[in-house]
């Protein structure tokens, strides 16, 4: 599939884009040059290729899960200016 550069005047239009004769000539260049390489990687054959959900056949190393942190929660809403049944107030934002 080809690009051209009166598509691409189009689309900076209905974009409302003001770009060069220049820009647009190096626009439809880039654009062709991705279509090309998507075609390109389209006609590798992956039949026998099983799916990754890593490029690299790395393990994922989990820390332990344990508590760090103290409940801190009564501490930091004697601090707070406006507290109700254990939830921060906060002004309203919306209507």
């Amino acid at each position: 599939m080809a690009f051209d550069r009166l598509e691409v005047e189009k689309v900076a239009q209905l974009a409302r884009l003001h770009i060069s004769d220049a820009e647009a000539q190096e626009v439809t260049s880039r654009i062709n040059d991705i279509l090309d390489l998507i075609d390109r990687m389209q006609s590798v054959d992956t039949e026998n290729v099983e799916p990754l959900a890593y490029p690299r056949d790395v393990r994922q190393r989990l820390r332990p899960d344990e508590i760090t942190e103290t409940d801190r929660r009564e501490e930091l809403q004697r601090l707070a200016p406006a507290v109700e049944s254990g939830l921060f107030l906060v002004p309203k934002v919306l209507d």
